[in-house]
Parts: structure tokens; sequence; C-alpha cells
């Protein structure tokens, strides 16, 4: 007689950004939706924060790029809309976290998370655009954003322009709530 084999399956915690959600009347994602849709796909242990798209899952996959795909093939069939998403680990995201406050800056401070690490020399060409007291810090898969003190309306810079520079998705966030959810989840 067979007997099933054990599987060990061992669950890891990841940390999800969703870009562009909730903004207009049209890319509507509430919490409570991304938690059922979130859990609909198979993943467990999820909690949200906030309504920008911040999300904690538990799986047993372990590529990143495979959660990606997982997630944005669930949010799409639900939503109808493409909806970025970006997985860290909450190594990665410490690792992120860290950097934001090493980084000391007069004006506003964004975060770019990144679904790529940057490439340096794309980094240089977008330093390029940044208007006198604004800079570009790379920490972690995360570009640092430095601007002025009216923040993102007194730039050049732009979460689009940074994904069209570095060539992959990004999303992003204040250092307060990079923070947050460094102090809850990593």
């Amino acid at each position: 007689m067979d007997r099933p084999v054990p599987l060990d399956v061992t669950v890891a915690t990841y940390l999800a950004f969703l870009r562009a959600i909730n903004l207009g009347a049209v890319r509507k994602f509430g919490k409570a939706d991304v938690l059922r849709v979130t859990q609909e796909a198979g993943f467990t242990g999820v909690e949200t924060y906030l309504n920008t798209g911040n999300v904690r899952l538990e799986t047993s996959m372990r590529s990143t790029a495979k959660i990606e795909a997982a997630l944005e093939a669930a949010y799409l069939a639900d939503r109808g809309f493409e909806v970025p998403t970006l997985v860290f680990t909450p190594a990665e995201l410490r690792e992120v976290h860290e950097a934001a406050g090493a980084v000391e800056h007069d004006g506003k401070h964004y975060v770019a998370l990144l679904r790529d690490a940057p490439d340096p020399a794309a980094v240089d060409v977008l330093r390029q655009r940044c208007q006198p007291g604004e800079r570009l810090e790379i920490g972690g898969r995360a570009l640092h954003w430095l601007v002025g003190a009216d923040g993102v309306h007194g730039t050049k810079i732009t979460n689009n322009l940074i994904e069209k520079a570095l060539g992959t998705v990004a999303t992003t966030r204040n250092p307060t709530v990079v923070a947050e959810v460094c102090s809850r989840w990593c």
C-alpha cells in the first residue's frame, strides 16, 4: 500500500506594494477587497495597512517574481485593470528603511520602491533631471527621491519618469509609511 509522502511546506512572510490604486474614480481597490482577493489567490496571513496598497502575506512560494505574477493576475481578474505589484522580503524592506533613516535632507523625502535593483548608470542619467536642491540616492531596492519643501509639486522628477529612466516598475511611499510597515511586519 502506497503511503502519501508528507510535504515539508513552510511558509514565509512577504510584503507587497500595489502601484496606482485608489487614484481617481476608476482605480478603486479598497483594503477589504485587497484582503479578500489576496486570500482568494491562495495567500495566508494577509493583512493590509492604509488604503494605498501595503500588504503582508504568507506563502510557500519562494520567488518574488512568481508571487508578483500571481497577485497581479488575481487583481486584474477581480478589478478589470492592471495593478502592478512589487514584492519584498522583510529583510529587503528593512534595508530600504535603514537607508531612508540615513538620508539627511531639509525638503520632502519620498521612497520609490523598485521591482528591480536600479542600474547606477541609469540613476546618474535620472540625476541630471534634478533641479537645484534635489537629489536621488539608492538605498536597497529603492530610490530615495529628495525634493524641495513643496514636494512633488515643484519637481520634474515623477514616479513615471523614474520607471521610464530605470526601466522597472516603481511605486512611491513616504519614509513614514515605510517605517510603519517595517515596524508592523519586518
